[in-house]
């Protein structure tokens, strides 16, 4: 897309130029510029159709692992947790609460994972920050946000917050969104304010660096270990957005094996 837009940009500009030398008065001169402006709307069009029709297009299919992955034990810790902890399946996310494809994971596929896998006790969601700052400026705050409300019991309620609101995540509305579930804002604030929650996120981006992540969203999807269900066995990786079914056909042959 870029070589294209390129391309067409500095075409217009030749054409422009060539236009310009044989004008030989103001008024035509004006109206090369006209010209132009009309060009560069035409150009600034083109580029978002094209930057839309990306959004909308799936993301790619699921690969059988990362560069850098190798099925290994991974071990929970105090990451932010939803289900039952002797769920046999584990699935940990790696994600960002800036990035388009990390919503669209929220909206239409944690639902009915919440609903025929989570809340049946046959899965535990894990959620761990990868919060990508050299594109969205604002993740870091967010991923902060997230893990300070969860000092407070509300971490899933404030993701919620953080999702359906994804364009408005400077601190001011990081902080009106607190106050909005109920936190506590005063502590809620000094968390936030103090960056207390930096070296969880650290921890977590090291975690999937290790693991091989080089985007958001991020999935590994492994066996829970019933002696110790801190620890899960990850085998299967899911890239970007995908769809419910991705999710079933992992989720489901992991449940038969651990029949």
């Amino acid at each position: 897309m870029k070589a294209f837009l390129k391309v067409f940009f500095i075409a217009s500009l030749l054409l422009f130029s060539v236009s310009a030398w044989s004008a030989s008065t103001k008024e035509e001169i004006l109206e090369l510029r006209v010209q132009v402006e009309e060009i560069q709307n035409d150009l600034a069009e083109i580029k978002r159709l094209l930057q839309d029709g990306a959004a909308r297009a799936p993301a790619a299919a699921p690969t059988a692992a990362p560069p850098g992955f190798a099925e290994q034990e991974v071990s929970i810790g105090d990451s932010p947790v939803m289900g039952k902890e002797k769920a046999p399946v584990t699935i940990i996310e790696y994600s960002d609460y800036q990035c388009p494809f990390c919503a669209r994971n929220f909206n239409d596929v944690m639902p009915i994972l919440e609903e025929e896998y989570i809340d049946t006790g046959k899965v535990k969601f894990v959620m761990r920050e990868n919060p990508l700052t050299n594109l969205h400026p604002d993740a870091m705050k967010a991923s902060m946000a997230a893990l300070c409300a969860g000092d407070q019991g509300k971490y899933w309620e404030m993701q919620k917050e953080l999702f359906t609101n994804q364009k408005q995540l400077k601190e001011d509305n990081l902080k009106t969104y607190a106050a909005n579930i109920g936190l506590n804002t005063a502590s809620f604030n000094e968390c936030l304010d103090g960056n207390q929650h930096q070296s969880t996120i650290s921890k977590d981006m090291a975690s999937g660096a290790k693991l091989g992540v080089r985007g958001t969203p991020g999935f590994f999807i492994g066996l829970t270990d019933q002696s110790d269900p801190d620890k899960v066995n990850v085998t299967v990786f899911i890239k970007g957005a995908q769809s419910i079914e991705q999710f079933r056909a992992s989720i489901d042959d992991m449940l038969k094996s651990a029949k």
